[in-house]
């Protein structure tokens, strides 16, 4: 093994194992002494490579009993990417998104059915902003926020960027009105009209619609359910076309909840570097990770180029319209986009959402909703394995979604108003694409707890798709 990288071959070795089934489903992987001793490694180099295998969902750690290979449906596989690269193009986004977001259901089959209390995290966090309400400072209602935002509020947010191996200072943070908003900024400080911006396929949507308001071109790059954006395709697109800047979401990507290897964000460093990139990171799922917390790209960035973007919409709470982007060598140009377009935000909410970080409220409320996310995504994987036919499903550690590949010649837009007719909302697959690609794909999300009115609206969808059993019959394939 060689010395800089002990701990990704190692990683390799029994990610190999597994698959070839050197160790069966549920079966306990050889103990960590016994892996230090056979490979010749130290005890944090080994525990790095079970760490990175369980954060891909390959393997389960089990108090006290050791590691053992995650126990799949055997009814559910991982998605395969299939995305094609085509030359740059403009962006037109499918009038079906406008649709699904009139109806609030990016990220629920059945959005008029409201939970009937909020979480105490959430009860905690309107606490802490009515007390800023109710106590502004002297004279400050009559005064605009500063441009950058609440300093306490940025003071909170370097800490846990700390936590996750990213040091900033509060003047490379700017406090933004969402993470939609920091993304608009990003764009408009590094992008010209005409432009050709990269981003993964199958990648969120919301980008989409920013690169056509914006009038720049598009490029889409192949991007796998377990490791992201397939990094030679996008060197191959660098040395054939000028593309100004890439779109990533290293942590938890939607739709599939891809996790990055850190080895795959060097080499993204690399060519943004050699080839002159702006990497606009979208980090928005980085801290709704199950078992850990990966460390954002921005965190590697020696030379200035990622321009990272967050909010708190996806762990918090998606009514908090409260984002910050950090820069880097565009930051005084996204300072200035920001006083015009946007001029301030409100100083109470930013000083309210501070106290709740400081006084651990924040990290509380993630302790419990990444427990909660969790068990809805493996609730959500027990129900699609239910499901006939050839369905594969990606097994995301974190984020709030996952990427569905139904059988070939399946039309997930064809099947947006019969689902409709039923009352359920469905995402198609052709959302997520550029060029319409993965029209047998939808994202299903398990952001919300698995009611009984959930569940029958999963229940109708196999027969909406015109599903049946695989080879005809009742046969379960493995994965």
């Amino acid at each position: 093994m060689g010395a800089q990288f002990r701990y990704e071959a190692l990683e390799t070795w029994l990610e190999q194992g597994i698959r070839e089934q050197r160790w069966g489903s549920g079966e306990r992987l050889p103990s960590i002494r016994a892996l230090c001793r056979e490979h010749g490694l130290s005890k944090a180099t080994v525990q790095h490579a079970l760490q990175r295998l369980e954060s891909r969902g390959l393997i389960e750690t089990r108090p006290k009993a050791g590691h053992f290979v995650a126990v799949r449906p055997l009814n559910v596989a991982q998605p395969v990417s299939r995305a094609r690269i085509e030359p740059p193009r403009p962006v037109t986004v499918n009038e079906l998104l406008l649709d699904i977001m009139g109806r609030n259901a990016a990220f629920d089959l059945l959005p008029a059915l409201h939970e009937t209390a909020p979480p105490p995290g959430i009860v905690a966090l309107n606490r802490a902003i009515a007390r800023a309400l109710r106590r502004p400072s002297q004279g400050s209602y009559q005064y605009y926020d500063a441009p950058a935002g609440d300093i306490g509020l940025r003071e909170q947010l370097t800490v846990g960027m700390a936590r996750r191996g990213c040091r900033l200072g509060v003047d490379a943070l700017c406090i933004t009105s969402g993470c939609q908003n920091a993304l608009f900024l990003a764009l408009m400080a590094s992008c010209s009209r005409g432009d050709i911006v990269a981003v993964e396929s199958p990648g969120f949507y919301g980008v989409m619609q920013l690169l056509e308001h914006l009038e720049l071109q598009v490029i889409e790059i192949p991007s796998a359910v377990d490791w992201g954006m397939d990094l030679e395709a996008l060197h191959a697109v660098l040395q054939r076309w000028p593309v100004r800047a890439c779109i990533v979401s290293p942590s938890f990507a939607t739709p599939g909840g891809a996790l990055m290897p850190d080895a795959a964000k060097q080499r993204l460093l690399a060519l943004a570097d050699e080839f002159d990139l702006a990497v606009i990171e979208d980090d928005i799922y980085g801290d709704t990770g199950f078992t850990s917390v990966p460390d954002p790209l921005k965190g590697m960035d020696r030379y200035q180029r990622v321009i990272l973007c967050s909010s708190f919409s996806k762990s918090l709470s998606r009514d908090l319209r409260l984002g910050w982007i950090s820069g880097a060598r565009w930051h005084d140009r996204i300072l200035q986009i920001k006083l015009v377009t946007q001029l301030a935000g409100s100083r109470s909410v930013q000083q309210g959402v501070a106290a709740f970080l400081a006084d651990g409220g924040y990290a509380a409320h993630l302790r419990r909703e990444r427990g909660r996310l969790r068990e809805q995504r493996d609730q959500l994987r027990t129900m699609l394995d239910d499901w006939p036919g050839d369905v594969r499903v990606s097994v995301p550690d974190g984020g709030l979604a996952v990427w569905v590949e139904l059988p070939e010649g399946i039309d997930t837009l064809a099947a947006y108003p019969r689902a409709l007719a039923q009352g359920v909302v469905i995402t198609p697959g052709p959302l997520f694409s550029a060029s319409g690609q993965f029209g047998n794909c939808l994202r299903l999300s398990f952001a919300h707890p698995w009611s009984q009115a959930r569940r029958q609206a999963l229940a109708v969808l196999p027969e909406i798709f015109g599903l049946t059993p695989a080879n005809g019959g009742d046969e379960r394939r493995p994965a």
